[in-house]
């Protein structure tokens, strides 16, 4: 018979809602068929990766979830009725994931997440697809510089394709093969890495485990193709899935404001001043925000900050392939030290970005991770020219849109007048699912100094 896992009273409303987490501290008792309760010792009754259905105080039903009793989430519901899981189940959900991304993505030579988890319906599981050519086939079929889509298509047919996946709770640890076979069958790939490094796991009582799963991965990485730009990857060496697709719409904008700034210069960059644009990609990985900035304006330049030599490695590869490795410069050493450093040598830059590792993981450090951003984000307004743009995100889930915004108010307070031309969240891609906040995790804001 399928357990039931009873709500103490009034802590369903979250879950009515649409949150799909139930932590152990809102169980009242686990109910076996219609046996009694196991009162305080209900997780003794609970297997880790089993379903359960989960019932109000009033025994409304409220879904069916995957349990996990050594987790702080003890339920994470997966359906509103009472289906099972198995591989059709896998092959249904991935499909409607896959249907959803082709509303507003070209799957056929655009990579995508294709998996988000618990807004995609299958609690604990990431999957992003990955559309592109070997790296080492492309450079030697095509010469020309910047690569661009055609030109590869043209030379060595279309792209394929490579799934980098995350298992984040036991759920779907322990259904891994059964969900690869479900992958073989809805997404066919020419190979499939896993990246389950995150620390979520340990919360889960699950090891990090990574590596090639089934298939093959080129050596010497891929390319795809980001709004056209062309990007080498090493999936099984990079960073979270191997590269951050969620900022893509964000690197777009950021280089229609680059195109800006170069058709119209910041008042203080006056003709006296002499000298290109000068833009600043700091914890730039591997020049997503950078690259497109400076392939939108011929004439800047651009220095970018990581403490990753192999991020920055995989930048000049980048540049490269961009064909603008000439008007691009790299600095191994952290964001506080580089801005440090510049501020101390009077630089000034036209375009600065953002984009650091998340600084708060929880609630618990949202007050020294709020001083980080502060920190970082007044000394860039300090650096920037009068007129000049900075591109400010936080993929800190912890850390709110309101607090978010009020941190920028209170670092332009210390030093300059902002004005904000946008701001936006992670790419449609990566859904925010209605009910369910944490799914909701990038903040990424425009702003012009006056």
């Amino acid at each position: 018979m399928m357990k039931r896992i009873i709500l103490k009273s009034g802590e369903e409303d979250r879950v009515r809602q649409g949150h799909p987490w139930v932590y152990d501290n809102e169980v009242d008792r686990v109910l076996e068929g219609k046996g009694a309760g196991s009162g305080g010792a209900f997780t003794e009754s609970l297997l880790p990766g089993e379903c359960a259905d989960v019932e109000s105080a009033r025994k409304e039903y409220l879904g069916r979830a995957i349990v996990n009793p050594n987790s702080k989430i003890i339920a994470r519901i997966y359906s509103p009725s009472k289906e099972g899981i198995d591989k059709g189940f896998f092959k249904r959900r991935i499909r409607e994931a896959l249907q959803r991304r082709a509303f507003f993505r070209d799957l056929s030579r655009e990579s995508a997440r294709v998996v988000f988890a618990e807004a995609d319906f299958l609690p604990g599981l990431i999957i992003d697809r990955f559309a592109g050519w070997p790296l080492a086939e492309l450079e030697a079929a095509v010469s020309e510089r910047p690569v661009t889509f055609e030109l590869v298509r043209s030379a060595l047919g279309p792209p394929q394709s490579w799934l980098a996946v995350q298992f984040l709770a036991w759920g779907m640890d322990c259904r891994r093969d059964m969900i690869i076979d479900a992958l073989d069958e809805t997404a066919p790939s020419a190979g499939v890495i896993e990246k389950s490094t995150a620390g979520v796991r340990k919360l889960e009582g699950l090891s990090p485990r990574e590596g090639l799963i089934r298939g093959n991965f080129p050596a010497g990485g891929i390319v795809i193709f980001e709004n056209g730009f062309p990007f080498a990857l090493d999936l099984p060496q990079g960073q979270k899935t191997g590269h951050f697709l969620d900022q893509r719409d964000n690197r777009l904008l950021t280089a229609g404001f680059a195109a800006a700034l170069a058709k119209a210069p910041p008042p203080d960059k006056t003709a006296a001043a002499g000298g290109p644009l000068r833009f600043l990609d700091a914890c730039s990985y591997t020049g997503g925000f950078g690259i497109h900035a400076l392939r939108a304006a011929e004439s800047a330049e651009l220095t970018a900050v990581d403490t990753s030599a192999a991020a920055l490695e995989g930048l000049r590869k980048n540049a490269a392939l961009n064909g603008i490795e000439s008007r691009s410069a790299t600095l191994e050493i952290d964001v506080f030290e580089a801005l440090r450093a510049f501020e101390r040598k009077k630089e000034h830059f036209d375009l600065i970005i953002l984009d650091p590792p998340a600084f708060a993981k929880s609630k618990t450090v949202l007050g020294e991770a709020l001083r980080g951003y502060k920190e970082i984000n007044l000394r860039a307004i300090n650096l920037l020219r009068r007129g000049g743009v900075l591109v400010s995100c936080s993929c800190s889930q912890a850390l709110d849109e309101a607090n978010f915004k009020r941190m920028i108010v209170d670092a332009a307070s210390d030093t300059k007048r902002l004005i904000q031309l946008d701001f936006r969240q992670q790419a449609p891609d990566h859904p925010v699912l209605a009910g369910y906040d944490e799914s909701f995790y990038l903040k990424c804001g425009f702003y012009r100094v006056l």
